[in-house]
């Protein structure tokens, strides 16, 4: 073989080279659960891409954004690969951390809520994660809602439920001492624990599974006035500004526990409580609920 032929070779090899792709990719996002995290892709001559965001989730698009739910060490690979059908994979490690907050995510087919579990009311808050873990509120129903009121569930007597089927007396056996906490007042995307009425409930015990979801309706300054002077307290500035601004259901208040609030997906409450009714305030299509807990 003489040098030329050698030089040409060279030459083809490299030209091959370059032509094959480069796959390459970086993120941004807050790295603490649950988290959306956007990938860019920074790959070269490639004309398609196959994610595997490390979660048992993959992708096809160029530049997608993927939702952790729960931390984790993940190990997110990106294939490039051009039209040639040659590839190479990129690997990086992405660690997720744990949430500072006490969350669950509950999902139905209008979209999902995030809610934070307040620490103030320890006894809702761990007999609640206690159930979520238990599954036991996967696949219940919204069994009763008000528009402009709150959407309420948690009856495991609305799991598999016939239509018209009188809900709302099922319970897990037990009761859970109430928790008044001044600063938690029934803003809009507050989570309440449902209960008997005073007159075979005095001390107000909450049910152990049945909850509500505010929504309310915004209050005037004039509102808020009438109801400090008939329940003989006064709220914060910044309640009655959340009141006025969010609306809820201040009539509630010190009367049910208040023990969580939703930090996303106000908006799924309103879908929620604009389905339309029958009989006992129960939607007419079914609306189900999962309820997992983000660690």
């Amino acid at each position: 073989m003489n040098r030329y032929q050698i030089l040409w070779g060279l030459l083809i090899c490299l030209f091959a080279s370059c032509s094959r792709p480069v796959a390459n990719f970086t993120y941004q996002g807050n790295t603490k659960a649950p988290t959306r995290i956007k990938f860019e892709n920074s790959s070269e001559k490639a004309e398609t891409y196959e994610w595997n965001f490390g979660d048992g989730t993959t992708s096809q698009e160029a530049e997608p954004t993927h939702r952790y739910l729960n931390s984790g060490n993940y190990t997110v690979t990106l294939k490039a690969t051009n039209q040639k059908n040659q590839s190479k994979v990129k690997a990086e490690k992405l660690v997720i951390e744990s949430p500072k907050q006490c969350l669950v995510l509950l999902e139905t087919d209008f979209g999902d809520m995030l809610i934070e579990l307040f620490d103030a009311t320890p006894k809702h808050q761990d007999n609640f994660i206690k159930l979520v873990e238990q599954g036991f509120f996967d696949s219940l129903l919204f069994h009763r809602i008000i528009n402009g009121f709150m959407i309420q569930g948690g009856d495991p007597n609305s799991k598999g439920a016939k239509p018209n089927q009188p809900l709302g007396s099922g319970g897990p056996g037990y009761t859970i001492p109430a928790e008044f906490v001044d600063s938690l007042v029934h803003i809009k995307g507050m989570l309440a624990a449902a209960r008997t009425g005073d007159n075979v409930n005095p001390k107000k015990n909450s049910s152990g599974s049945q909850f509500y979801i505010v929504q309310g309706r915004k209050l005037s300054a004039v509102d808020l006035d009438r109801m400090e002077a008939t329940k003989g307290f006064r709220y914060s500035k910044e309640q009655r500004e959340a009141y006025m601004s969010l609306g809820g259901t201040p009539q509630l208040d010190r009367e049910y526990t208040v023990f969580g609030r939703v930090i996303e997906g106000l908006d799924v409450i309103d879908i929620v409580a604009q389905q339309p009714t029958g009989q006992y305030d129960r939607p007419r299509e079914d609306i189900r609920m999962k309820i997992t807990v983000i660690r």
